[in-house]
């Protein structure tokens, strides 16, 4: 018989106007709030006026960061913690999508530790970070229920993540609302991300029973609305389900971590500005061809539940929504194998992952 945990503290809390259910419990978080944003999409999905009426409505004082950065730097997170530390939040709320709760976590560590924010990769921290609350207003990283801060480093040019399990959100606000104003090209990178989060995890060397019930049940929830995603038309049962199929892959990931198609998307994202639901996404049927060999079964079951007939299938819906790796020289492809090569997603992947099945996967990926 099998044995595993599973440790998931966020309250989640799901519904349209979901926020102004929970006002007396968002209140007993302090007196002080740090909201933290990026430059514009908590504002233009609405997320950011609730907030604002829920703080002023109980008497909160309230600061806020919009400083965060598209795949945020240490440096970026470092000025959100000079800002927290100066002003002394009793909590954080963190509006967005991966950016800016990744970001958050960060900030929350910043806040309560003096410390220089390339420390915050030692995962030792003397002073517990600030509690969160987590808008997300992208159905994409499920960010909102894992306790991963993934942050840029440009001396490793790459990105790494650090994670402590007090960095799980407290409360986690689901209004598919949020992520009504997205570009329909931002919606099919964000869904491709999540997408990547459940088939990853479960196919993940560290899946559990526990953490398959939540991948299986995204996967389906996602595959429902594949045909939308492909015609730009998403009605608000689909927007909420993707939203629950986001939710869902990031329950899977915070038990088993992600695998190879992360390690070979970051380089993607880094030197080719490709977003990473995007850079996951090119990657993908080439990750389920090499992992067929080792666990056929569960590549048929994500097949299965996506209501696809085969890897092809798979490959075209990929093409349609988010298209194909750029043309990557072989010094480039060498390059960005061995990078993921030290990671510990290529440790999480099933089969026998050497340096050429990388290079393999980049060069089968191109366009």
């Amino acid at each position: 018989m099998e044995n595993y945990s599973f440790f998931m503290p966020t309250k989640v809390i799901h519904g349209e106007k979901a926020l102004f259910d929970k006002t007396e419990e968002i209140a007993a978080l302090g007196q002080r709030c740090l909201i933290i944003t990026g430059r514009s999409s908590a504002r233009l999905s609405g997320a950011l006026d609730d907030v604002v009426k829920i703080l002023n409505a109980g008497k909160i004082t309230y600061k806020h960061f919009d400083g965060v950065e598209n795949n945020p730097s240490l440096t970026n997170v470092g000025r959100g913690g000079e800002m927290a530390r100066e002003f002394q939040p009793d909590f954080i709320i963190a509006i967005g999508g991966g950016s800016p709760l990744d970001a958050a976590k960060a900030v929350a560590v910043l806040a309560t530790n003096d410390i220089e924010p390339k420390q915050l990769y030692t995962n030792k921290f003397d002073h517990l970070p600030l509690s969160i609350i987590a808008v997300p207003t992208t159905a994409g990283t499920g960010s909102e229920v894992t306790p991963y801060s993934i942050l840029t480093d440009p001396k490793l040019e790459t990105k790494k993540s650090f994670t402590v399990p007090e960095l799980f959100p407290k409360i986690a606000i689901l209004d598919w609302r949020y992520t009504e104003s997205l570009p329909i090209n931002i919606t099919r990178d964000t869904a491709v991300d999540a997408l990547s989060h459940l088939v990853e995890g479960y196919l993940s060397k560290r899946a559990t029973g526990m953490s398959d019930v939540f991948a299986k049940s995204g996967i389906e929830l996602w595959g429902a609305c594949k045909k939308a995603l492909t015609t730009g038309t998403l009605t608000s049962t689909e927007r909420d389900n993707l939203l629950v199929s986001s939710a869902l892959g990031g329950m899977t990931i915070s038990h088993t971590g992600t695998t190879l198609v992360h390690a070979l998307g970051y380089s993607l994202t880094y030197y080719h500005d490709m977003p990473h639901g995007r850079a996951n996404g090119v990657l993908m049927a080439e990750y389920l061809r090499f992992t067929e060999k080792d666990a056929p079964g569960r590549v048929k079951a994500v097949l299965d539940l996506l209501n696809l007939p085969n890897i092809d299938a798979f490959q075209v819906l990929m093409d349609d929504l988010v298209g194909k790796t750029p043309h990557l020289s072989q010094g480039e492809v060498s390059a960005y194998a061995e990078r993921a090569m030290q990671t510990r997603n290529v440790e999480y992947s099933r089969g026998d992952v050497t340096k050429a099945v990388l290079e393999n996967i980049l060069k089968e990926s191109q366009g």
